[in-house]
């Protein structure tokens, strides 16, 4: 696919926003069409990747990868697969998250596997969902995992409308 906005070329500011030495990757350069918008997503994404240490960063990334799923985003399924590998996944894992059952995942894994495909389905969860969340996070905790499959829904919807291509080394949908 062709992208419908084209990346921009990177100056020194979005290097600086970034706080990276590396090349920006594709959704930053397409987001930077809106710099200011660009760093206020970034300032929540960077809190959920970086900052949010109230949920464990595999279980994290176990909900990401099955948000890009839901919402048909190989480029930022692609993306958390490199993420998600460095947080403990493997690829077995990774495969399940990109299928319609996603496969049997362990307590809290499981259930965070059903909130982000209730929250896609329906954008509320079932109170038996609800009632075992209660059981096994604190509130703060649970105010990150009902967010983070929004942000990322977001981000999925921007990406897929937008076209933004992959970099070159990263992956698309498993096998």
């Amino acid at each position: 696919m062709t992208p419908r906005l084209a990346p921009v070329a990177p100056d020194e500011r979005m290097r600086t926003d970034l706080q990276r030495g590396a090349e920006p990757l594709n959704i930053f350069r397409t987001l930077a069409h809106n710099p200011e918008l660009m760093r206020k997503a970034m300032s929540l994404g960077n809190r959920f990747l970086f900052k949010g240490n109230r949920l464990d960063p595999r279980a994290r990334e176990i909900m990401i990868l099955r948000s890009a799923w839901r919402t048909g985003s190989v480029y930022e399924f692609g993306q958390h697969t490199l993420i998600g590998q460095r947080c403990g996944l493997s690829e077995a894992e990774t495969a399940r998250l990109a299928r319609p059952d996603a496969g049997e995942w362990p307590g809290e894994e499981g259930l965070l596997v059903t909130v982000v495909d209730e929250l896609s389905g329906t954008d509320t969860l079932a109170d038996d969902t609800w009632a075992r969340l209660r059981a096994a996070f604190d509130e703060p905790t649970i105010v990150e995992i009902l967010l983070l499959p929004g942000f990322y829904r977001m981000l999925a919807g921007f990406l897929n409308a937008t076209g933004v291509e992959r970099e070159t080394d990263t992956p698309g949908w498993p096998s």
